[in-house]
């Protein structure tokens, strides 16, 4: 097995050790949110204060992507992505302190460090594909990136269970001590065999370079922040809490539905290439507009549907969400390649940086609106703004570069 992985070319390996870099790290990133809301859960705290320990985790993670790219430029890719593992490792030993200790203030000091280290780990592993993968093989590239995407997400619906289970098996402080040592393992480990610098640009970018200057990266972000909008203004606050107040779900029915749904969304991710068709040059805006076509109609049809008495809501709302999940997975796995492949080669990570700034700040954006508008007007408004939200990803998506910026080296700035 050795053997073998040493023979393969470099940029595989790289590759290999880059996605497993991820892998291990989501993994935490789930079993440490899932441990966060049943440990403080069972300590009596209510719901508000429970989402309010998260709010910096999203924050931090528009500055971070806005950030991180700027600063992988001119440091080199592997070293943020070995910084974003050792702050993950420190975040996760701040919970190992006596439980007095553990108030919201310092549970959420916590979480803003595991944002910021989980964006710099995911803007460092999109990022460095694009210096591994020859220009010329966008086929290859779309693969890479949906496999990785796909992969992040199935991971992380495992992590949900993995932190219940051990929760429930061995406690919260022994969780938490397992995780850590594991993941400090996985970062000596990257420290010593991620050598080489992706990413890192010829001439030091400026820090007015961290805004794009790219149509087709401004357009693609812009795309990208109402996606990501239109999926959480329901999905985050106003779904869980209709099934549980609404329709009777237990907790424990409600989170097994949406992380058996993230598993299944990340492996529809992974398979994105499959679905869309295999094409030597790569998907393009023309692509992402037929897509995104799709799920507006899918959204549009949901939100009118739960209108109509002779639908039952709970029915709706699962065979809804699975058809929604299935081809946002696709969608979200075109922009994710798009950013790629429209990058610049020299310091690819501060497009894809501003990207992913965008893709957090839709997802700050729809928690926010979600449970503002649920609270203010119920379940039916929040589906129909995630319809407004795909509208305007729709328009957007008109106007992406077509197969032809596919074939050059890099789209213009």
């Amino acid at each position: 097995m050795l053997a073998h992985i040493r023979g393969l070319p470099l940029s595989v390996r790289q590759y290999l050790l880059i996605t497993g870099n991820y892998w291990c790290f989501t993994l935490t990133d789930g079993a440490l949110r899932m441990l966060v809301v049943l440990h403080f859960y069972q300590l009596g705290y209510d719901a508000l204060a429970i989402a309010s320990l998260f709010l910096f985790y999203e924050f931090f993670g528009v500055i971070t992507n806005l950030m991180g790219g700027w600063f992988g430029a001119r440091v080199g890719l592997n070293r943020t992505m070995n910084i974003g593992l050792g702050l993950q490792v420190a975040a996760l030993s701040m919970l190992l302190v006596p439980p007095e200790w553990l108030i919201v203030p310092w549970v959420m000091a916590a979480q803003a460090l595991s944002g910021i280290a989980k964006d710099l780990n995911k803007m460092s592993a999109k990022s460095a594909i694009k210096s591994l993968v020859p220009n010329n093989q966008n086929s290859r590239l779309y693969q890479w990136v949906a496999w990785l995407t796909g992969s992040k997400n199935a991971l992380k619906g495992t992590g949900f269970f993995l932190g219940g289970l051990l929760l429930s098996l061995v406690g919260f402080t022994l969780t938490i001590t397992l995780m850590a040592v594991g993941l400090s393992l996985i970062w000596l480990l990257s420290i010593l065999l991620l050598k080489e610098e992706f990413g890192k640009t010829k001439n030091k970018p400026k820090f007015y370079d961290i805004f794009s200057t790219s149509r087709a990266v401004n357009l693609l972000s812009m795309a990208r922040l109402c996606l990501f909008a239109s999926r959480d203004v329901w999905f985050v606050v106003a779904l869980p809490v209709y099934l549980s107040s609404q329709l009777g779900w237990a907790q424990v029915d409600v989170g097994s539905f949406l992380a058996v749904w993230i598993i299944a969304y990340g492996l529809v991710q992974s398979q994105a290439p499959k679905v869309t068709g295999r094409n030597k040059m790569g998907p393009d805006g023309r692509t992402a507009l037929l897509w995104g076509v799709a799920l507006l109609m899918c959204m549009g049809i949901i939100a009118v549907a739960m209108q109509w008495p002779i639908f039952t809501s709970q029915w709706l709302l699962i065979i809804g969400l699975i058809i929604f999940g299935a081809i946002f997975a696709v969608n979200s796995s075109l922009h994710s390649y798009l950013i790629v492949n429209y990058a610049k080669e020299d310091g690819a990570s501060l497009d894809i940086g501003f990207y992913y700034m965008a893709n957090a700040l839709g997802r700050l954006s729809g928690t926010l609106l979600s449970g503002w508008l649920y609270l203010s007007s119920g379940l039916q408004a929040c589906l129909y703004m995630a319809v407004i939200f795909l509208g305007l990803t729709v328009i957007l998506s008109i106007f992406l570069p077509r197969v032809e910026y596919s074939t050059t080296k890099s789209v213009s700035r």
